[in-house]
């Protein structure tokens, strides 16, 4: 129960179509196992309330509670009213989780193929999102003097990636989180983020199968080839475990991080 009582807003907590579970959604009953009341927010309402339904489902046994929340974060309206209905719901906001980005299902593409359009999508998702959802939680957190931000960035932003848009806003939300830790630390709120290696998800996998015409299965174990520990992808589990670490209270003196979830991809060079 290490976020017993606490107050989250996962951003994204639904999933995109296709086999196993996203992060978003695994984050979410994660932190509703280990105590905590979750605001699962998703631009899809349906998905958010299967989420919603997984941790109820639990909640006699976890004490976790959820409430499923539609927003379309690219537009400031949406982030406002889902940043204000966790504190009006359960008085307080202790952790703000965004985790929502696109890169080929945005229409992300190589330098001289991308569009203008594909570009200010990806930006509008992947970070405009992230700044503003922490324009209107930041308040709150101040004046509680306390509350944990974690970021999903990608390992896209630091390693070889071909799509433009994705790995130049992944690449800047780890600026930006650093930006608020920095910026925030003396009010005892800590920002976070994590970098998502090769994961077998939905949006990772089922969306490249149908973009590349190949089988789920053929895009799988190539991924997997690429991966040096036990060359096996990572799962949602994996990141939402990172990210529970993250919000607790085990990381109390840790701000302004960039943590790798990628078996060891990161320590290959060259």
């Amino acid at each position: 129960m290490r976020l017993k009582d606490r107050i989250a807003i996962v951003v994204g907590a639904g999933q995109s179509p296709g086999e196993g579970m996203g992060n978003g959604r695994a984050t979410a009953i994660t932190f509703a196992r280990e105590g905590a009341c979750v605001l699962c927010v998703d631009r899809n309402l349906a998905s958010a309330q299967e989420t919603a339904a997984m941790i109820e489902a639990e909640s006699r046994k976890t004490g976790g509670k959820a409430l499923a929340f539609e927003a379309d974060v690219t537009k400031e309206r949406d982030i406002t009213a889902m940043v204000e209905e966790a504190p009006r719901r359960w008085g307080r906001l202790d952790i703000l989780h965004n985790n929502v980005g696109v890169s080929l299902a945005g229409g992300d593409a190589e330098l001289l193929a991308i569009t203008e359009q594909a570009i200010d999508n990806c930006v509008a998702i992947n970070l405009k999102s992230c700044i503003l959802a922490a324009k209107y939680a930041i308040p709150i957190m101040r004046q509680q003097r306390s509350g944990a931000i974690v970021n999903i960035s990608s390992m896209a932003a630091i390693t070889v990636y071909p799509y433009v848009a994705y790995k130049a806003t992944k690449a800047a939300m780890i600026a930006f989180t650093e930006q608020l830790a920095y910026q925030n630390a003396e009010y005892g709120i800590r920002a976070n983020v994590i970098l998502p290696g090769l994961m077998d998800t939905p949006m990772a996998v089922d969306t490249r199968a149908k973009a590349f015409k190949k089988t789920r299965a053929e895009v799988a174990t190539e991924r997997d080839s690429k991966v040096p520990l036990r060359r096996k992808m990572g799962t949602a589990w994996d990141v939402a475990n990172a990210a529970l670490f993250l919000a607790s209270d085990e990381a109390a003196f840790i701000t302004g991080v960039t943590l790798p979830v990628d078996g060891g991809a990161s320590v290959r060079r060259g």
